[in-house]
């Protein structure tokens, strides 16, 4: 076998074998590990060569038979050109059609500092909350704009999109309402794709929709859309729309008071801006608000991706959907800011969850907080009181040429009526502007922050000549009165320093500079999390997402104004169906857990065509991530779980009795591969077949497909569907918890099934086909970040980005395995990407916990692996391929110096209370107290290993006390009194 090096170069070399990098193609960029340091590594494992390793680690039934083959890689230069020319493609109009999406300006001290800075967007979920206190403050400032706005107590960290976020609202409803109905009430004025997502995920858990019109009700019983009467207890819960889709503003407190009496919980989609000028739900009675922040300056970016919000009413707090941040205290007593409750619900309950959501949409949620921060109370009331004036002049200029509008309260759209409206609406969009159609005779036209009255004047001017009427410039007409007082707020809002004190662009950089510095980000140090793949997210493939030709594409623009994107999709998803061996894939799902529920929908809708309705029984290993359960039970299967052997390895036997068990109930197995436990299974092949011959269908989790892109595809090897995460084997950025992308890909009977959208042309869509998210193609803004890392790698530089993962995490377990062994192995003792290291042996005999270490990594300078998932009491570790030798070296030489510390414990020289392991991480304030008390000196605790003094990263808290802060709840910004 030939050394890999032989064959593709990595790099030139110097005489000193150090590689120069010389004209670097991009997979020496995005590959850490140079040609001398990988024959260093191959060696300490006694291989020759990748391929060896690879051959020995894989079993040789899941190979690819025939190469991968891509289009030729392009370098960083020619990347971006290419990028440019389908940016080129994009039309940027002026997009005034409404339906929950909206041009904003991003301030660009906000769009440099957060969302182009890696500080922010490389950060991982705060699950080590020591570590990530400034994302974790700007989170708790995006819940308190939340709460303060809507009028309620309690915010999320954000949620995917609105629809989904009305979705998480129906089942929350579902959950917590004394009725036992299963109708759930939605305002026919809403959205049309946040109805048909309701209508997705209502309908596999039993759950009926029926739309009616709450607009202009005067309290008494709610009646659907022919007038008849809704009986009370005949519905457990409401949706009503403030604004509704249309643009009307409906007084709806007497509706709220009427549904409530009968004991249904009352959820309302609403609009953060509008909120600056309008009254707050929690004010006339609503339990649950949603809605999305997208126009607090995130880019339209083609229909994501976007942060979505809930707030509910007291006594909901343990019952939100999705990450709650809340306020602790830490060693010293001092606050100190942490994810609170049930923040995971779907791997505590698993089955029995009502959510599946496991990731969120903090980069951009953060982005919306800063631009609350940054106008202040003031500023936003001015830029809604703009909006509004606008939309104002277009209904008198609108009115005056002859259109009829619809209703006359409203906030930022109008819908008029105009015979023949598509004449109207092709003159309109001669000027470049685009609006809603709503049928022959009706249109809508949605003002924002970016609407100018240059604007309003060519809009007018073209509907008017398109209606015959002499335009009248200069004419005064008649005010639109549009908002009532009734309707008008009189409460204040944002009132907390956060939102008042840092509105110059100096005072706003140093606040973003602050909270960064606060943080421990992939670019400071590697972030080794098992089963996360924290791996390099390149800036050539990260610049194009904040281009105009990306980020100012409204999701329902006319398609000829689209043509780039619509190119980029379809090549990606090529390139992704050809990499997985599928054969077809959908980017629709904006996150994994939508994937899983997008691919059990696939599965369940072939089964009810094919005369399989019957089939709702889903095998899920006892090892498998919390989502999967959650997400089976969403899609209306029952959950059966299969145990796992004491190697980690699904037991045969016990999956043999169970496929027989439930043979004619049998709808899918779900499968991560490689495994949770970070092996390569040789059983994999026989699995699939097991649960074919029995009539159901295996869906792979793609978790881990970062172990196997140029090895092996699972669409080859017997998986009738997966989702991939492009946020982990493609690059996008996990942005301290979201965005990302779960696509899924399926083999070609699964295809009819695939996620399709309301306002996607007649020849894409599917009568009957689910609706995943609120956009077509989901979270269409990051796309340009996996399209340039797979143009960049091609299939040689996809396969070497795999094969350097292998060697780098089983170089990490041969390196460890004598301090801590390695829980599960597969072929020859070898591991995937992933490693997991043991340490209830550990704890056993000295007490010291995977908590312990993974605070005392913070005082070397290093994000903890994953602890105790998918087994308590241990570390998972995944290195990636773009961690240089010397960060490798690092991190495994401070778990050897940890394991010496445990061993003094172990000795009786240090107690476990009053040792670095238990008191880390130690803060500079703890180091600088006059006394010292502690048997192990000062310059331990600061500086464990030598050569830290000049770039040592401190934490700003002391360990956090997670049980003081699940029950002293606190959910939004303290006074800064709390921190004196």
């Amino acid at each position: 076998m030939s050394d890999n090096t032989a064959v593709v170069p990595f790099g030139r070399h110097t005489a000193n074998g150090k590689s120069t990098r010389l004209n670097a193609s991009y997979e020496t960029r995005h590959i850490g590990i140079t040609d001398t340091e990988r024959a260093t590594m191959l060696a300490a494992l006694g291989y020759r060569s990748l391929e060896e390793l690879c051959d020995a680690a894989v079993p040789t039934s899941l190979r690819l038979s025939e190469r991968l083959e891509l289009d030729p890689p392009l370098s960083e230069a020619d990347l971006t050109a290419e990028l440019r020319q389908i940016a080129a493609c994009n039309e940027s109009r002026i997009p005034m059609v409404g339906l929950g999406y909206a041009r904003s300006h991003t301030p660009a001290v906000i769009r440099r500092n957060v969302l182009e800075n890696p500080a922010w967007y490389t950060a991982y979920t705060p699950y080590q909350p020591e570590i990530s206190q400034g994302r974790l403050e700007a989170l708790l400032v995006f819940q308190t704009m939340i709460e303060d706005l809507t009028g309620l107590p309690i915010a999320n960290a954000s949620l995917l999109d609105e629809p989904t976020a009305a979705a998480e609202a129906m089942a929350l409803a579902r959950r917590v309402s004394k009725c036992s109905s299963e109708v759930f009430l939605v305002d026919a004025d809403t959205h049309p794709q946040t109805l048909a997502v309701l209508q997705t995920r209502a309908e596999p858990i039993g759950i009926r929709i029926r739309t009616l019109r709450f607009a202009e009700a005067d309290g008494s019983a709610p009646t659907d859309e022919a007038g008849r009467v809704i009986a009370a207890g005949d519905y457990f819960g409401a949706l009503l729309s403030y604004p509704g889709s249309s643009g009307l503003v409906a007084e709806l407190a007497q509706t709220t008071a009427e549904l409530k009496k009968h004991d249904a919980v009352v959820a309302v989609c609403t609009d953060l801006l509008a909120l600056t000028m309008l009254n707050e739900p929690g004010r006339w009675g609503a339990d649950i608000a949603v809605g999305s922040a997208q126009r607090f300056g995130v880019p339209l970016g083609f229909g994501g991706p976007h942060a979505a919000f809930m707030a509910v009413r007291k006594g909901l707090e343990r019952a939100i959907p999705g990450r709650l941040v809340g306020v602790s205290t830490d060693s010293a007593g001092q606050p100190a800011y942490r994810l609170a409750l049930q923040t995971r619900e779907q791997h505590i309950r698993r089955e029995k969850a009502t959510s599946n959501i496991c990731t969120s949409q903090v980069l951009l949620a953060i982005v919306s907080a800063f631009y609350a921060a940054f106008h202040g109370p003031e500023g936003l009331r001015q830029i809604a009181e703009h909006t509004h004036a606008q939309a104002r002049a277009l209904a008198a200029g609108l009115r005056a040429a002859g259109a009829v509008l619809e209703h006359e309260r409203f906030f930022d759209t109008i819908t008029l009526r105009v015979p023949n409206a598509q004449t109207v609406i092709d003159a309109i969009s001669r000027h470049g502007i685009d609006v809603r159609v709503l049928d022959e005779n009706r249109f809508s036209v949605s003002a924002d922050e970016t609407t100018t009255a240059t604007v309003v004047e060519a809009l007018v001017t073209a509907a008017s000549l398109a209606m015959g009427v002499d335009p009248l410039h200069g004419t005064p007409m008649p005010a639109i009165a549009a908002l009532p007082d009734s309707l008008l707020r009189t409460t204040d809002y944002l009132t907390h320093p956060s939102f008042n004190q840092y509105h110059s662009e100096t005072a706003m950089m140093r606040w973003l500079r602050r909270l960064s510095d606060l943080d421990l980000a992939l670019d400071r140090s590697m972030i080794p999390l098992g089963s996360c793949t924290m791996k390099l997210n390149a800036a050539t493939a990260m610049e194009p997402i904040s281009w105009p030709g990306f980020a100012d594409i409204h999701p329902f623009a006319p398609s000829e104004s689209t043509e780039g994107y619509t190119e980029l999709i379809a090549r990606l998803e090529g390139w992704l169906a050809d990499i997985t061996g599928y054969h077809r894939v959908c980017v629709q799902p904006n996150a994994g857990s939508q994937g899983e529920f997008a691919g059990l929908l696939a599965i369940r809708g072939y089964h009810r065509a094919t005369g399989g309705a019957e089939r709702n029984v889903c095998l899920i290993p006892s090892s498998a991530h919390g989502t999967n359960a959650a997400s089976a039970a969403m899609a209306g299967m029952r959950v059966v779980v299969v145990p796992c052997r004491d190697d980690g390895g699904v037991d045969l036997t016990v999956l043999r009795s169970k496929v027989d068990e439930h043979a004619d109930q049998l709808a899918a197995i779900m499968l991560t591969y490689p495994s949770t436990f970070g092996v390569y299974e040789d059983t994999i092949g026989e699995v699939c077949a097991m649960v074919h011959e029995a009539g159901g269908q295996v869906y792979v989790d793609g978790a881990n497909l970062n172990a196997l892109v140029g090895l092996a595809a699972p669409g080859d090897f017997g998986a009738d569907v997966s989702h991939l995460n492009l946020h982990k084997t493609f690059c996008i950025p996990h942005g301290g918890g979201g965005p990302g992308v779960g696509p899924i890909g399926v083999q070609a009977h699964l295809v009819p099934y695939l996620p399709s959208h309301p306002f996607l042309t007649a020849e894409s869509a599917t009568d009957g086909r689910p609706t995943i998210s609120g956009a077509p193609y989901g979270s269409a803004g990051i796309l340009p970040i996996p399209y340039a890392y797979i143009r960049m790698m091609g299939a040689q530089g996809l396969l070497h980005a795999t094969q350097n993962a292998v060697l780098s995490a089983n170089y990490i377990a041969a390196r460890l395995k004598d301090c801590y062994p390695i829980l599960y192995t597969g072929n020859r003792g070898l591991v995937a990407h992933e490693c997991i290291l043991d340490l209830r042996e550990i704890t056993r005999r000295t007490g010291v916990t995977v908590d312990d270490v993974a605070k005392r990594l913070i005082d070397y300078g290093l994000h903890a692996p994953t602890m105790s998932f998918p087994v308590a009491g241990t570390l998972m570790v995944e290195p990636t391929e773009s961690e240089d030798f010397a960060e490798i070296d690092r991190f495994c030489q401070a778990m050897i110096s940890i394991h010496a510390e445990i061993e003094i414990i172990a000795d009786g020289q240090w107690e476990l209370e009053d040792s670095p392991l238990r008191r880390a991480p130690h803060t500079a304030a703890a180091l600088l107290s006059e006394q010292w008390p502690h048997p192990y000196p000062r310059t331990v605790a600061a500086y464990p290993r030598a050569g830290m003094q000049r770039s040592k990263y401190w934490a700003p808290v002391g360990r956090i006390d997670g049980a003081y802060g699940d029950r002293n709840l606190v959910c939004s910004c303290p006074p800064l009194a709390a921190f004196t």
